[in-house]
């Protein structure tokens, strides 16, 4: 079962210079779709969800999911990746020097993230197709608008994907590393409103809703519920991360909205948290008055982007992540992240992924490149899991 690593690493550069941000996925899905039926996939087999229907910020096509029968009898699988890249990458001309491929430009990041883990399920079942190996019944799914929030993964029609029992996504960097679980998340909109006056002939009739956010975040500080948090055995993390608020120097400020998250692998931590900020928040608004006595008030929202999850180290599906990695000379190493993947939504759904790298280095910046020999590393596990070619 050998690799053509020189149409690997091609596919790979043509899928990183296709512009295509979160919400602006289609013509990436069209390459993909043209390559796939240019193999002989049937286009009866492939298809979209209206994942970009349901998620709130819209976008141009939904998640697009391609069903193959197999050859050969045996669970049926599941390989992923997204299709978005963040907007620093968009425009990224990929250039390669030896082992790496850097974007061209100093303005951009590569994109690899994550059309690597796209040119990797996309070489695994072309390099099935292009040898003749047996199969079994496969799934692909490639996501829209993982970058904003996994939207495409938390929305997909979960029925459309034929029941996998394995599933494997490629989204990160050494293909040694098996991610088995991942942190929870919510996101936390705070909205103050106080009370506008003339900031120098009538202070006091104002309330100051900076003011009362300083309050707020210098408590969850002093307290320990902002940054790294460590109560007890419980870990978990915030951040302050977006203020907008305010109109001239000479008004005390009447409006500030806040966004600002939260984070753990143990959901009821999470939701600790969430109530710490609640707290504090409640506290700094009815702690601040005007000469009236009156108060500025207080909007705060959760939205909990994602929860956590945790595979059995012994399950199926990883050890033939294992198994696959142990061929070809890697000591695979199942661990936590603490970011949030597409994974977290497939977990809710009920197929777990295990997710693994594709050398990807420094993602989100314009130091991003890719690691050639990584990547096809990668793109070796793909075939082996898609086709099945590893030890039990």
């Amino acid at each position: 079962m050998q690799l053509n690593e020189e149409k690997a690493i091609r596919r790979v550069m043509d899928l990183i210079s296709i512009p295509g941000g979160s919400g602006s996925e289609r013509a990436v899905a069209s390459w993909i779709c043209e390559e796939l039926q240019r193999a002989g996939v049937p286009e009866t087999a492939i298809s979209f969800d209206l994942a970009n229907r349901k998620s709130p910020v819209g976008g141009e096509t939904g998640n697009l999911i391609i069903r193959l029968k197999g050859t050969k009898k045996g669970p049926r699988r599941l390989l992923m990746a997204h299709m978005d890249t963040v907007p620093i990458a968009v425009g990224a001309q990929p250039i390669r020097e030896g082992d790496w491929i850097r974007p061209k430009l100093p303005t951009t990041a590569l994109g690899g993230d994550n059309r690597a883990g796209c040119a990797v399920v996309l070489t695994s079942i072309l390099e099935t197709l292009a040898q003749g190996l047996e199969y079994p019944p496969l799934t692909l799914l490639f996501t829209v608008q993982e970058e904003t929030g996994l939207r495409g993964a938390r929305y997909l029609t979960a029925s459309k994907l034929g029941k996998p029992s394995l599933c494997f996504n490629w989204d990160s960097r050494d293909p040694s590393s098996l991610i088995v679980g991942a942190v929870g998340a919510s996101n936390l909109s705070i909205r103050i409103n106080g009370i506008a006056s003339h900031a120098g002939a009538h202070p006091e009739d104002g309330v100051n809703a900076g003011v009362v956010a300083a309050l707020a975040i210098a408590q969850l500080r002093k307290t320990g519920w902002h940054g790294l948090i460590r109560k007890g055995k419980s870990r978990g993390a915030s951040n302050v991360g977006i203020l907008r608020g305010g109109d001239a120097t000479n008004v005390v400020m009447s409006l500030l909205e806040i966004e600002a998250e939260a984070r753990s692998h143990d959901s009821d931590f999470r939701r600790q948290i969430v109530a710490a900020w609640r707290d504090a928040f409640e506290t700094a608004t009815d702690s601040l008055t005007n000469a009236a006595g009156q108060y500025g008030s207080l909007q705060f929202t959760e939205d909990i982007r994602y929860e956590p999850f945790r595979m059995d180290p012994d399950s199926a599906c990883v050890r033939a992540a294992k198994a696959a990695s142990e061929v070809l000379g890697l000591k695979p190493i199942a661990q936590s992240c603490d970011g949030g993947l597409d994974a977290n939504w497939m977990a809710a759904h009920g197929f777990p992924a295990v997710t693994l790298g594709c050398g990807q280095h420094d993602i989100h910046t314009v130091k991003e490149r890719l690691h050639v020999p990584q990547y096809l590393t990668a793109c070796q596990v793909g075939l082996m899991l898609a086709t099945a070619q590893h030890p039990a």
